[in-house]
């Protein structure tokens, strides 16, 4: 049990969460009347509070919406296949557990000293996208949250050279499927914190989390340094990722600088109109 000062901050955190889901599903418009969302879980922290805070919102939101959870099975070795749809028979709703072994395609063609997460993203896309149109869902919401999105714009500058990170709304190519991430407001401490509160059954990632010198995990902690040298620096970071000016960037397809031209005659009709107002005489009364 949970005293009063702790249930208050557990209160808190909750309101907080559901909030900053909620503003990331408005501004975006991630989902509208009548969706079918499939929910991916994989057993982690974020994707488990993103189908509690989800839950939670379509129970009192202004429109109908169906959330199904799907989790891919990629046969990961010591994987526990029961953990997943023993917590989901308890909240009724749907589910699927799809089974793959993107396991051994994985680590077959990759080096062992190298990370596996480029592949084994692809290969987890891919089957998620296909059983979307499977089961007809509009939407497929994603586990991302505001720290992730941050690290990968640091991700693509230091080692891809480009100036991108994680849309919190995202067509994709073949226009078939509509990505989504509502957690694209939240900061990981807080679904942390949510999932201590919950006692989600955390299912830890054997194969690219059990790798050391990840590149995402040295951007992580220079951030984490950040932050605790400058609190707010990732909120700051974020925010600029919403707030882009091309012009002040270097990208001619984003801004048209070889077009760029003088206008100074607008400027000096606007100092002619300056000198005219000056010029009115005072009424006086």
């Amino acid at each position: 049990m949970l005293n009063k000062k702790n249930q208050l901050e557990a209160n808190k955190l909750q309101k907080r969460l559901r909030r900053n889901v909620g503003n990331a599903i408005a501004d975006y418009n991630m989902i509208e009347q009548g969706d079918r969302v499939m929910v991916c879980l994989s057993g982690g922290k974020d994707s488990y509070g993103m189908l509690d805070i989800l839950m939670n919102l379509q129970r009192s939101a202004p429109i109908d919406f169906e959330l199904v959870a799907v989790n891919l099975d990629q046969k990961q070795p010591g994987f526990p296949t029961d953990v997943l749809p023993n917590y989901l028979d308890r909240l009724d709703i749907e589910y699927h557990i799809l089974e793959k072994d993107t396991y051994s395609i994985v680590t077959s063609k990759i080096d062992e000293n190298k990370t596996f997460c480029g592949l084994c993203s692809r290969l987890r896309r891919g089957t998620l996208y296909g059983f979307a149109q499977k089961i007809g869902a509009t939407k497929i919401a994603l586990g991302h949250h505001r720290d992730d999105i941050v690290e990968t714009l640091f991700l693509n500058m230091f080692y891809q050279g480009k100036l991108k990170a994680m849309p919190p709304k995202l067509l994709a190519d073949d226009k078939k499927n509509m990505v989504i991430r509502p957690l694209a407001y939240c900061r990981e401490k807080d679904l942390q914190a949510l999932a201590e509160l919950r006692e989600f059954p955390i299912i830890p990632c054997n194969l690219c989390g059990s790798q050391d010198g990840l590149q995402r995990q040295v951007v992580k902690e220079m951030l984490n340094s950040w932050e605790s040298h400058f609190p707010g620096r990732i909120d700051t970071i974020f925010n600029a990722v919403k707030n882009v000016s091309p012009s002040q960037l270097a990208d001619s397809n984003l801004f048209d600088f070889i077009g760029l031209e003088l206008d100074r005659e607008s400027e000096h009709d606007q100092e002619q109109e300056q000198e005219q107002e000056l010029k009115i005489p005072a009424i006086s009364l």
